[in-house]
């Protein structure tokens, strides 16, 4: 995996690009919105880490003229910033992922592997631009799903497709981006909010519940003490 990493302060620069060298990607540095636009377009990355406090040009402008000239280039965002607004500003502008400073190389590198296992046609994927699970589709560019409708007995009916919000779209990809894999609550809160809520919070309880309404109970399947999964339930 061949990874752009932009970023205009040198010592993090050099401290992603060490991490990420000793876990076997190879990775190129630049230090501005235009070079990062340039490079990003160029079809020669697999992946760009894109600080959003560029000179020149910043973060999220390169975004946004990334997916205006249809490049789509998985993109992990990277800022000092912490509110809500630039989470969501981020993710629906066509970012895939979202991480605030200062954050531990551990949970980058995470973050960068499952890039990687997207990539292969892990998880789930089978274009950049829709999510696969059994009869289950998630288009990244509309956030409508698109899933078999049974009756009461079980007979097959019509396709049926949902528009999500921007709050259920998030959710419905983290979980099509790891399915049948157990997600806790607060793995949940730090993809889809991006930041803690308060321990008794049940908001994620509440936003499960409004995806079981749209696509079916059936599908998210609760864990005792540990989350929710989402399965293919013809499987």
């Amino acid at each position: 995996m061949r990874i752009l990493i932009a970023e205009d302060e040198a010592r993090i620069a050099r401290f992603v690009e060490r991490g990420l060298k000793a876990n076997g990607y190879a990775s190129t540095v630049v230090e501005d919105g235009i070079s990062a636009l340039d490079l990003a377009s160029s079809g020669d990355f697999d992946l760009l880490i894109l600080d959003v406090g560029l000179p020149r040009m910043d973060g999220f402008q390169v975004l946004k003229a990334l997916r205006a000239m249809d490049v789509q280039i998985p993109i992990l965002m990277v800022t000092a910033r912490t509110s809500v607004d630039d989470t969501v500003q981020g993710l629906e502008g066509g970012a895939n992922d979202y991480i605030a400073k200062p954050f531990r190389f551990e949970e980058l590198l995470a973050r960068v592997k499952l890039r990687a296992r997207e990539a292969t046609a892990g998880a789930g994927a089978v274009s950049s631009d829709l999510l696969v699970l059994g009869d289950l589709r998630l288009d990244l560019r509309t956030r409508i799903a698109t899933f078999a409708a049974h009756d009461a007995a079980g007979n097959d009916l019509a396709e049926r497709s949902v528009e999500l919000s921007s709050r259920e779209f998030t959710m419905a990809r983290v979980f099509l981006e790891n399915p049948n894999q157990v997600l806790t609550r607060d793995l949940l809160l730090s993809k889809v909010w991006g930041y803690d809520y308060d321990g008794a919070s049940n908001v994620v309880d509440v936003y499960v519940g409004y995806l079981r309404a749209k696509l079916g109970a059936q599908r998210l399947v609760t864990v005792r003490g540990a989350g929710y999964k989402l399965v293919d339930p013809s499987a």
